[in-house]
């Protein structure tokens, strides 16, 4: 059985690699989604990343599609209890932006979609900073005193909010941010590490990196030459013109020979093994993609093994 990790300074525990929930409804349909669902839980995993925006940008869908599916998939199979979910607020088209009155509404539509009476972790998905860091904070304060919510967190929010929000909640008393969603990765690594890093480290918030195989390109299946057929194919083959990009690769392939993994397992083992991080967020369309991802938790690379990809992708 794989040892879970705590989230922070909260009484969560989680698997070592989050399931992101951003192709459900997208690029997964609903039998796909179950699927994915049940060969990850039953692999011993247990913490679902989503957003209530979760598909908007797809012509047809109004957002909210990936949260709609988890909560059919949660009835289902009665597993709510067994499995950590974390969505956000503030990005659906109905629920822009981070007002008081927006993020109760926000986190009402989500219960309901999901199906449940309380959502584990709740992300403020971009900040806002048209709103007081207070009144964010307040807000979100007063869904963990209602029971909707059990830990707050944030996601693309500076180090001076970050910091400002965490002053705020211990002088008040108010629920605190126990996690912070940064985009981090081997081939961007400033997008977290400096300011934001430290300021997580010494108020002790877990890391749960988003785009953390770089929209596929950590896979090793981008080379030249290779068309990849993806949704995201574009964004990630970019990697392949910097220095920087083919570094990290020749790097991935020397490490993951050495350990017979797979090139993804490799870029998630380094991420999980960074200062503050609990746990990766990677999806998965098929089941077939799977197993490459759930690898991370028994492979244990050596301070060598770190050391050279920490190089390469400096």
């Amino acid at each position: 059985m794989t040892s879970l990790r705590p989230l922070g300074s909260s009484s969560l525990q989680v698997f070592p690699l989050a399931l992101g929930g951003n192709v459900f409804g997208w690029t997964a349909d609903e039998e796909r989604t179950f699927a994915v669902l049940d060969a990850y839980t039953a692999a011993g995993g247990n913490f679902i990343d989503t957003a209530d925006s979760y598909s908007a940008w797809i012509p047809g869908n109004e957002g909210g599609e990936s949260e709609t599916l988890i909560g059919k998939w949660l009835a289902a199979r009665s597993r709510r209890d067994d499995v950590v979910i974390a969505t956000k607020v503030g990005a659906h088209p109905e629920y822009k932006g981070l007002s008081p009155t927006t993020i109760k509404a926000a986190a009402e539509a989500s219960l309901r979609r999901l199906g449940t009476d309380h959502i584990d972790l709740y992300y403020t998905h971009f900040d806002d900073e048209t709103v007081p860091v207070e009144e964010i904070v307040t807000a979100l304060d007063q869904l963990v005193k209602a029971g909707s919510v059990r830990e707050i967190a944030a996601s693309n929010i500076s180090p001076e909010r970050l910091k400002a929000s965490l002053e705020f909640s211990e002088r008040e008393g108010l629920a605190r941010y126990v996690a912070l969603q940064p985009h981090y990765n081997l081939v961007s690594r400033d997008t977290y590490e400096g300011a934001l890093q430290e300021t997580a480290a010494g108020a002790g918030l877990a890391a749960v990196p988003y785009f953390a195989l770089a929209s596929g390109f950590l896979t090793g299946k981008y080379r030249p030459g290779a068309s990849v057929d993806s949704a995201r194919a574009e964004g990630a083959g970019k990697h392949l013109e910097t220095e920087r990009g083919r570094k990290v690769l020749a790097a991935l392939d020397k490490v993951a020979q050495e350990h017979d993994a797979e090139i993804a397992t490799v870029a998630l083992a380094w991420l999980a093994a960074r200062p503050t991080v609990a746990a990766p967020i990677a999806s998965a369309r098929t089941v077939e993609q799977l197993p490459a991802l759930l690898a991370v938790a028994g492979l244990r690379l050596t301070e060598q093994d770190l050391a050279e990809l920490t190089e390469a992708s400096a």
